[in-house]
């Protein structure tokens, strides 16, 4: 399968750009996986890898009132966007939007009480992305992420193509749990997302768009083609959901653990 070329990335973020996230997850979720963080201080260092327009860095920044948030991803105009929600919000002295890589993000090492990362870290490989995470965080600190797994054998052909473009090296629980223990985690829980988590805030609101974008491009047949594509994907998730999930993991450093190789 062909990779998608400059105007299926310009159409893509016409859509996505405007949704409150861009990926599975929800407040409720988040809140869940913070009580499983039990020794996070209240005023936490926390980074949110991978942020895009800050849907769950808000969310955050409401659960943990006193904490501090640096919020990273390579995406300008998702970053400019989370800033202006800032803003906004009035959030400026405790939450900060930066353009950077999540795979070199010029953080200083072992500053941090919790590292999260919702729908990203696969983007520049699991493992490569839990040594990034181990080495930003405090010993004993905490990481939570959110990753795509298998949930069934012999997916349908259009449910394997979408994530062999997507994520090629997609797993199963058991998968990132052995990862997880390989790079000098403890695993302190994992669930399931629900399927609200894709619709409320997802895949819901992205119908939605592409119904809005769709009358900007009536006379255009590549964009209306690509926002087939895209509207493909909910599609594929009411029929096929029982075959893959999101699973949310929340792993520690271990307390004397060294950097993995």
């Amino acid at each position: 399968m062909n990779q998608p070329g400059p105007r299926f990335w310009e159409i893509f973020f016409e859509v996505y750009e405007n949704l409150p996230r861009q990926g599975p997850g929800n407040r409720a979720c988040a809140a869940r996986v913070l009580g499983l963080c039990r020794d996070l201080p209240p005023s936490a260092a926390i980074l949110d890898l991978g942020c895009g327009v800050g849907g769950q860095t808000l969310q955050l920044a409401g659960l943990v009132p006193s904490g501090s948030i640096v919020a990273i991803d390579s995406h300008a105009p998702s970053i400019a966007r989370l800033r202006a929600a800032i803003a906004e919000r009035g959030l400026a002295q405790r939450v900060s939007a930066i353009v950077g890589d999540m795979a070199s993000p010029g953080q200083l090492l072992g500053s941090f009480d919790l590292v999260w990362s919702e729908g990203a870290l696969y983007n520049i490989g699991l493992r490569n992305a839990l040594r990034v995470c181990h080495d930003l965080l405090r010993h004993g600190g905490y990481l939570a992420f959110t990753d795509a797994v298998w949930r069934k054998e012999n997916p349908p052909p259009a449910v394997k193509a979408g994530f062999e473009l997507d994520y090629p090296t997609m797993g199963w629980v058991d998968d990132d749990v052995a990862a997880i223990r390989e790079c000098g985690f403890d695993l302190v829980g994992h669930f399931t997302l629900p399927d609200e988590a894709w619709w409320d805030d997802f895949y819901t609101p992205m119908e939605t768009r592409i119904a809005e974008v769709r009358g900007k491009y009536s006379d255009d047949v590549e964009a209306t083609a690509i926002l087939d594509q895209l509207a493909e994907e909910p599609r594929m998730h009411r029929r096929y959901s029982d075959f893959y999930a999101y699973e949310f993991f929340v792993v520690r450093r271990l307390l004397q653990s060294r950097s993995p190789r």
